[in-house]
């Protein structure tokens, strides 16, 4: 159940952040395995005053935070990394260097999920340990 977080400049088309959002959650299927219909995604478009970056960076700069559950391995967190630029690289055409990622995991008693139970003591119907 990760939880995606996108802040981009304001200015690109509806098409431009949908390809965003459906290329991070792909990622996130190839990746960790999650179910396709495991979807928690939100993009946040900022004024440039309001998202400064390093000079070296395009007005496509996209930082994606993405909070999940803690257990998946380095070699997942990696291919995560790069499935995120090879989809983002691909469509909308956003550069590599354009792309932060962030991960965040807080341990599974500090999720409240499905009616307020600790996500530790819910089946998810899906393993984290990829």
């Amino acid at each position: 159940m990760p939880l995606v977080k996108i802040e981009i400049r304001k200015g690109f088309s509806s098409e431009y952040k949908k390809a965003i959002l459906d290329g991070v959650h792909q990622a996130l299927v190839d990746a960790l395995e999650i179910p396709d219909s495991d979807r928690f995604q939100r993009i946040y478009e900022l004024d440039r005053e309001d998202f400064e970056c390093p000079p070296d960076r395009t007005d496509a700069v996209t930082m994606i935070q993405i909070t999940m559950f803690p257990g998946r391995s380095f070699n997942a967190k990696k291919k995560l990394y790069q499935a995120i630029v090879k989809n983002l690289g691909e469509n909308p055409g956003i550069d590599g260097h354009d792309i932060l990622i962030i991960l965040l995991e807080p341990p599974m008693d500090n999720w409240g999920i499905r009616g307020g139970k600790p996500a530790s003591e819910v089946d998810l119907g899906f393993k984290i340990d990829v």
